[in-house]
Parts: C-alpha cells; sequence; structure tokens
C-alpha cells in the first residue's frame, strides 16, 4: 500500500472517532478499532468515506492479548505496514476509593493500561522492521494530578505515561517515537453526562474558561504523526486549557 496507514483503537465515539476521521482526511489509511460499538464504527467510516477518505472498522478487544496479536498479524498481512497506531481505547468505572470492586479496579487497567501494552507489544516489531513508526497514546490529566473518585482511571493513565516513557527508550534507535497526549476537560459523550454544576467547577480551573474539542487532539495527533515530530519522542503533551 501506497498509502500511509493507521490504527485508531476505541474510534467509534467522542476524541478516538475524531482522531481517525482526521487521519483519514490527512491522507491516511485508517483502520477504525471498536469493541462494542460497531455501528458508531461504521457511521465514522461512512463519515470518512463521504469526505473521500478511506479506510475500514475493525473489532477486537485491546483487552485480549491473542486476539490483538491476531488483529495485528491480519492488519500486516493484508496492508503491509502500520505507520501510526494510536492507542485511544478507554473506560471509567469512577467511584469512591473505599468503595471500588476489585473487578472495577481490574477492568480500567486491563482496557486502558493493558490494552495499550498489548498493541504496542504486537505493532512495535513490525515498525522496527519498516525501520519507522508513530505511537501515540492517549493518557489524561487524571493520569498527572490524580483526581478523586478515579484511582483505577488515574493509575491506567499514569502507567500509559510511564509505559510511553520506557518504550521511547527501547524504541527510538529504531526509528519509531512514542508520545503521550494528556488531554483535560474535552467535551465529548462521557462529559455530556456530568451535572452543570459538575462543569462550572471544572470550569472555573481552567485559565481559558472553555472545555476543549475533540479537535484539539485530533489535530495534536496529527502534529505527533507527521515528518515535523519527528525528534520528539517520550513526551507527554497536555491539552487542557492551561488547567495544570
Amino acid at each position: 500500500m501506497d498509502k500511509k496507514t493507521a490504527l485508531v483503537t476505541g474510534a467509534g465515539r467522542g476524541i478516538g472517532r475524531q482522531i481517525a476521521i482526521s487521519l483519514a482526511k490527512a491522507g491516511y489509511y485508517t483502520i477504525l478499532n471498536y469493541a462494542h460499538s460497531a455501528a458508531a464504527a461504521e457511521e465514522a467510516l461512512k463519515e470518512i468515506k463521504d469526505a473521500g477518505g478511506d479506510g475500514e472498522t475493525m473489532q477486537f478487544d485491546v483487552a485480549d492479548f491473542k486476539a490483538v496479536e491476531q488483529a495485528a498479524g491480519d492488519i500486516i498481512g493484508r496492508l503491509g505496514k502500520l505507520d501510526v497506531l494510536v492507542n485511544n481505547a478507554g473506560i471509567t468505572k469512577d467511584t469512591l476509593l473505599m468503595a471500588m470492586k476489585e473487578e472495577d479496579f481490574d477492568a480500567v487497567i486491563s482496557t486502558n493500561l493493558k490494552g495499550t501494552f498489548n498493541t504496542m507489544r504486537h505493532f512495535c516489531r513490525y515498525m522496527i522492521k519498516n525501520k519507522g513508526g508513530r505511537i501515540i497514546n492517549i493518557s489524561s490529566i487524571s493520569g498527572i494530578i490524580g483526581n478523586a473518585g478515579q484511582a483505577n482511571y488515574s493509575a491506567s493513565k499514569a502507567g500509559v505515561i510511564g509505559l510511553t516513557r520506557a518504550a521511547a527508550k527501547e524504541l527510538g534507535g529504531k526509528g519509531v517515537t512514542v508520545n503521550a497526549i494528556a488531554p483535560g476537560y474535552i467535551q465529548t459523550e462521557m462529559t455530556e453526562v456530568l451535572s452543570d454544576k459538575v462543569k462550572e467547577g471544572i470550569l472555573s480551573t481552567v485559565p481559558l474558561k472553555r472545555a476543549g474539542e475533540v479537535d484539539d487532539i485530533a489535530n495534536t495527533v496529527l502534529f505527533l504523526a507527521s515528518d515535523e515530530a519527528g525528534y520528539i519522542t517520550g513526551q507527554v503533551i497536555e491539552v487542557n486549557g492551561g488547567m495544570h
């Protein structure tokens, strides 16, 4: 394939959807991964194709090591390469620490952190073979400053940052860059369920006095995926309107 290729995990909704659409509009053949939301992923793919882009949807659970291994083999077998890997898939199961169930902690760590490891583990060998690639992991401000009621989520996103920095040191000499983006308060379906009082409280901590847009994250991904970002690796770029 002459086109550059990209895989975006959790691409059916929110930030992942916009990242996938933006990459496709920029000329990447984009694979939209989803675990359960097939209809949403297909809708995003239709938007891509209607705009003249190209790509496909692919179902697998990033938390499943063997499923990711199989998906990686299939993608490389058909397309020959993967130029950009965006680890966006994530879940939340928020509650206070003293009330958090073990299964809720494990589920968030399994998807958000182990899922990121799984895709990096299985795709980095192909990027090394092709002597280049971009890995972009979506962390969160919660992984930097912590957030009450999100011990599991904060721990998973802090782990993504550590994983990013370690992998950057391992893969840099092979031509593969590894960076993370830590979004702040971004308007998505996930944040829409918050009460007006909670939203006002969050916005009061943002110097720009507004929520971020999914495009703010997608545009940062486009930069990190570009040739212009070739000397940037092991970094965590905070996109949060100045709240940290």
